[in-house]
């Protein structure tokens, strides 16, 4: 099987995407098992990957976008294909990526169906027990990232509220509020809380404020995610996370404009589910592109693809929680993977150009049957 690795945003202006999908060690793995991999030129160096990493794992290096997507059975992206892209794409074609659905619209899902084309999406490969196994991995360091990029848009230089997150003797530290106790919630409860900071974590799950506060021995307040506690606690943060995901679908709004209005000026919002349209409603305004910007006094994150700021460690992450899919698409084909892998038919929002995913069409194919076909 034929693996392509092509360098993002080649074809996409204004993208800021360093990632690579799969790094050399990644490839190496793969060449080992049988496997044939095209890596378009400079597609690593971003994260610090030259083409000669990857020649020396074994992949074959080509020198145009086409050729790196033509001849792949497989390709491996980050980000979902443009739609110049989508054209170089042979029928049949697997690809890999986080394609973020919910928030492109039918004309883009006709692009999908016209080429005939598999789309895994990272986002909604699911365990039975509900658990995201490669969106997991972004989610974690994204979590992790959210005390570097609030404790810089604090500092007075950036416009903020000029305090230090840790606070000093005598000196309060800031105040923390997480909204969502998935993944990437109780990471960046647990890096705030290492920082010194005073941590409240908002949900509507039972079961994940029971979870937090066993993890953090209390030391975190919990609280419901209802209406009043939204108002509540947005209303005295100096950085406020946005984690709130439902899979596949589009992040409810769950603070508003009012709420962000009654916010310090200089504080911060990072609003971590931006790929999936957002779940504060001022980054919602900002239009598609998002980016940094201020609103309505208050400095917004709203920057989809933030693990491409550590794009090594990110592309290293990347690359071995999407290995065991890959070695198995070596042994058996795509196909076959797909039918023994319920967590991959999960996670499938086309195949062979046939719509299968409820979030995206409501007249779904029978992907179990179309598997069964041949």
């Amino acid at each position: 099987m034929w693996f392509g690795i092509p360098k993002e945003c080649e074809s996409q202006p204004n993208c800021d995407e360093k990632r690579v999908a799969i790094s050399p060690p990644g490839v190496r793995e793969l060449v080992e098992v049988g496997a044939q991999v095209i890596v378009e030129s400079g597609a690593g160096a971003s994260a610090g990957f030259l083409d000669e990493a990857y020649r020396k794992a074994g992949a074959k290096v080509v020198y145009t976008h086409e050729e790196a997507l033509g001849r792949a059975d497989v390709v491996v992206k980050i980000g979902r294909p443009s739609v110049q892209e989508l054209e170089f794409l042979q029928p049949g074609t697997g690809v890999l990526a986080f394609w973020h659905l919910a928030v492109r619209g039918e004309s883009y899902y006709s692009l999908i169906a016209g080429q005939k084309i598999t789309a895994l999406g990272y986002e909604i490969i699911q365990e039975r027990d509900g658990t995201l196994p490669i969106l997991k991995v972004s989610s974690e360091i994204a979590g992790k990232m959210a005390t570097q990029i609030a404790g810089r848009l604090l500092e007075t230089t950036s416009g903020g509220i000029g305090i230090l997150m840790g606070g000093a003797p005598g000196i309060p530290p800031a105040d923390v509020v997480i909204l969502g106790a998935g993944v990437l919630g109780y990471h960046a409860a647990r890096a705030f809380l290492g920082m010194g900071c005073s941590v409240y974590v908002l949900d509507i799950s039972q079961t994940r404020l029971e979870s937090i506060d066993r993890h953090f021995n209390g030391r975190v307040v919990t609280a419901h995610a209802t209406k009043e506690n939204l108002e509540k606690f947005t209303s005295f943060a100096e950085v406020l996370v946005g984690a709130v995901l439902v899979p596949g679908e589009v992040a409810p709004i769950v603070v508003t404009v009012d709420m962000v209005q009654k916010m310090r000026p200089g504080s911060v919002i990072l609003d971590f589910s931006f790929d999936q349209g957002g779940c504060v409603e001022t980054t919602r305004l900002q239009g598609p592109t998002g980016g940094v910007f201020v609103r309505e006094g208050v400095l917004h994150f709203a920057v989809p693809n933030c693990p491409s700021y550590v794009a090594r460690t990110s592309s290293h992450a990347m690359t071995y929680a999407l290995l065991p899919f890959l070695k198995s698409m070596q042994s058996k084909g795509l196909k076959q993977t797909m039918r023994s892998w319920p967590r991959l038919q999960r996670g499938c929002y086309a195949y062979e150009g046939h719509l299968v995913s409820p979030h995206i069409t409501k007249e779904p194919a029978d992907l179990i049957k179309l598997l069964g076909e041949g």
